[in-house]
């Protein structure tokens, strides 16, 4: 089997529009796992490692050997503006896949976040910079830089499948993945579903007093 060239990847898969991600965004993760029955939900190991922290954008997928980020340098070299990087380290706690150096890298990018199956570092630091990264742990340790990887492929991500273009969401309760082509009837869905909670919560309040 031999490992493709950097040419062959495919950055140019198609990408959910930006006013679909954008009304996604502004919705709790929680509300657009409901709207798709529970499904889509990583696993909850997988939080962010700063306070405050939120995704939102199309996932750049990444698979990697545990332990080794040569994937998301590669990854930086072809992922898009507003890209979230999604990688499947194979759920590894013991080395850090990315840190500081790595989020200012990608804040110049434009690059919208990342979600490690894996851990990374430096949290502190990515909290002071803004970079949104959500990680099965954190750890000083740093990783490999061997490879293999392979970008742009079907990923397992948190026990949940990843598809290139696939929008990503990320807040306080964790981690969702929406499929591309549902994104739209997902968002109705999901609007429709924290509306009705508001006016819950307004009617629960409201009997208190």
């Amino acid at each position: 089997m031999t490992t493709p060239v950097l040419e062959d990847i495919d950055a140019d898969f198609a990408r959910p529009d930006k006013e679909v991600i954008d009304r996604l965004a502004k919705l709790p993760a929680a509300n657009i796992g409901d709207a798709m029955d529970r499904l889509g939900i990583a696993d909850s190991a997988i939080q962010a490692i700063w306070p405050g922290a939120r995704l939102a954008g199309p996932a750049f997928t990444v698979w990697t050997r545990p332990g080794d980020n040569q994937g998301i340098h590669r990854a930086l070299q072809f992922a898009h503006p507003g890209d979230v990087i999604v990688v499947s380290g194979g759920a590894d706690e013991s080395r850090a896949l990315l840190g500081e150096l790595i989020g200012e890298r990608a804040i110049n990018l434009g690059i919208a976040g990342f979600a490690l199956d894996g851990a990374a570092r430096d949290a502190e630091a990515l909290s002071e910079i803004g970079m949104p990264v959500f990680a099965r742990a954190i750890t000083p340790a740093g990783p490999y830089k061997n490879g293999p990887s392979r970008l742009g492929t079907p990923i397992s991500f948190g026990g949940v499948p990843v598809l290139p273009g696939d929008v990503i969401i990320g807040d306080s309760d964790g981690v969702v993945v929406i499929p591309r082509a549902q994104a739209l009837t997902v968002a109705e869905a999901a609007e429709a579903v924290f509306a009705e909670e508001t006016s819950r919560r307004a009617a629960i309040i409201a009997d208190r007093h």
